[in-house]
């Protein structure tokens, strides 16, 4: 079992940025990958960004490409979304997820544990 807590996002200036963390619990952090998820009023959940159970590879959403990055520090047992350059669209309630697998995992279907959720307003 693992349990996800979220730290708090809050609201940010378009251009603004704003650092999540994920912190984990449970000895196995690190033989799970991690990901970022989104979900705007009105729409689905959508991929934001995963990494690898040692960090070495990550991948993004196009729509955050460039600005978002994704880390961990695996004796932390916390993985953190840096997020630069925030857009009103990036408006969205924020999840990290937890799949106990070594590669990168892009769908939402194949986390097994998820955080409750932060909020993250961009005003413009």
């Amino acid at each position: 079992q693992v349990q996800l807590v979220e730290s708090e996002g809050g609201l940010v200036q378009a251009g603004g940025s704003v650092r999540l963390s994920c912190a984990a619990s449970g000895r196995t952090f690190r033989a799970y990958a991690m990901g970022w998820f989104r979900q705007a009023p009105g729409k689905e959940r959508e991929f934001v960004a995963a990494i690898t159970w040692s960090g070495p590879l990550t991948s993004y959403a196009d729509s955050v490409k460039g600005r978002f990055t994704i880390s961990r520090d695996n004796a932390k047992n916390t993985a953190y979304l840096q997020m630069n350059s925030l857009k009103p669209e990036d408006t969205a309630v924020y999840y990290c997820a937890a799949a106990r697998t070594f590669g990168l995992v892009i769908r939402h279907t194949t986390y097994e544990y998820w955080g409750q959720g932060t909020q993250v307003t961009v005003s413009s």
